[in-house]
């Protein structure tokens, strides 16, 4: 019985497909579409060739145009890698002629499978931790369209009335907001009075009206000049306020789905114990996890997903040079990364640990990483565990244990 390894070069529409042998003989070259039937088609030919013999699967993508051929996979029970698309880059420079096709990276997709014993097994995830993926990723497009509608409703504004811009923080303020939804310029404002603007106000719920209509109508007091073009400036600004709240009351939907789905997994007790892990940080670590701790198999293999198991870069006579990997995921060390600042000012344990970095001599970065990798070994252990935060039971050995 032939041993296969089947490499894939995925793309939107179509998928290239070559297996090779254990001598490294192509068996199998064919671009198939991203259809279920024919790749089906495809998985059939595959494991016919094989003749019962074993094979390895591999993918340069884990998402995206993947998704479909890796589900197919994972429910046929094949053992399935996934090599990311830089490996692939770099190893094709090592392979024969330098031009590049789906036919050649697919080959060498394959062929890497065949070499290398440091490959990630794709796995399939729970229902939850793909749902949070989902909503988790929604959530930050979000927040970044609301942080450019925010900059572009602050340049508009400092475009024909600065003192409006200046006297509110409109990524914080709701009223600064409503306000902008009724009055824009500076005739408007004074117009209205503090009076009848207090009472605009107090009227649409505005916490301490009369002190945003004060500072309102004192901005646009200090201000008598028309300039240039307010009229369809001060329209633009009445758009970007109601489209900021209108993202506001997106998000907070969608941060009340992601809560209810994330307190649904099994981990989200033990994973929002450790302090400064919310349901919103919790939730991303879910997402970029999948949840399941057994793909990694250590919380060193963890780390270095996540960016915070420095990798040497010595060379001749310099040793102990530590940099960040190249390749790591970014939400996981955001996630990480905030939950440690968090936690160094309100848990006693881990501000301690961060106090005694920064009597070391680290900087301020360097203690909050530091410590983020001592509580990733934490969080390691109450998920294998089964148990929740205490931190006078728990200590590093406990940890690392």
């Amino acid at each position: 019985m032939p041993e296969l390894w089947a490499g894939t070069d995925a793309g939107k529409t179509e998928h290239h497909c070559t297996t090779i042998d254990a001598n490294g003989t192509v068996v199998l070259s064919r671009r198939v579409p991203n259809d279920e039937t024919e790749l089906l088609q495809l998985l059939g030919d595959v494991l016919q060739l094989a003749d019962d013999g074993p094979v390895t699967w591999a993918v340069d993508l884990n998402a995206g145009g993947a998704a479909l051929w890796i589900a197919l996979l994972v429910a046929h029970e094949q053992r399935l890698l996934y090599i990311p698309g830089r490996t692939v880059h770099h190893a094709s420079g090592a392979y024969r002629g330098s031009g590049k096709t789906d036919a050649k990276d697919a080959f060498v997709i394959a062929d890497q499978a065949r070499m290398r014993r440091d490959l990630q097994r794709l796995r399939d995830w729970d229902e939850i931790a793909v749902d949070l993926k989902i909503l988790t990723a929604r959530r930050m497009d979000l927040a970044a369209d609301r942080t450019r509608a925010v900059n572009r409703l602050r340049a508009q504004l400092l475009e024909f009335f600065p003192a409006l811009e200046r006297a509110f923080d409109y990524s914080n303020s709701k009223a600064a907001l409503l306000l902008l939804t009724g009055y824009q310029t500076p005739a408007a404002l004074r117009r209205i009075g503090r009076t009848r603007l207090t009472a605009w106000l107090g009227n649409r719920k505005v916490r301490t009206p009369a002190r945003v209509a004060d500072v309102a109508v004192t901005a646009a007091e200090a201000q008598h000049t028309v300039v240039p073009g307010e009229k369809t400036a001060a329209r633009m600004a009445h758009t970007l306020a109601r489209e900021v709240m209108a993202l506001d009351r997106e998000i907070a939907e969608l941060e009340a789905l992601i809560e209810d789905r994330f307190r649904e997994h099994r981990d989200a007790e033990m994973i929002t114990s450790m302090p400064g892990i919310g349901v919103q940080l919790g939730a991303e670590f879910i997402a970029a996890t999948g949840g399941d701790m057994a793909a990694f198999g250590s919380p060193d293999r963890l780390a270095g997903v996540a960016g915070l198991a420095p990798v040497p870069r010595d060379s001749g006579k310099v040793s102990g040079n530590l940099r960040r990997p190249r390749r790591y995921s970014r939400r996981l060390l955001r996630m990480f990364y905030l939950s440690a600042q968090v936690a160094s000012t309100c848990c006693p344990v881990s501000r301690a640990f961060y106090q005694r970095k920064r009597a070391e001599g680290k900087k301020h970065q360097q203690a909050v990483l530091a410590l983020a990798r001592r509580r990733l070994n934490v969080l390691w252990a109450l998920i294998r565990d089964g148990r929740t935060f205490a931190a006078s039971t728990f200590t590093p050995a406990a940890a690392a244990g």
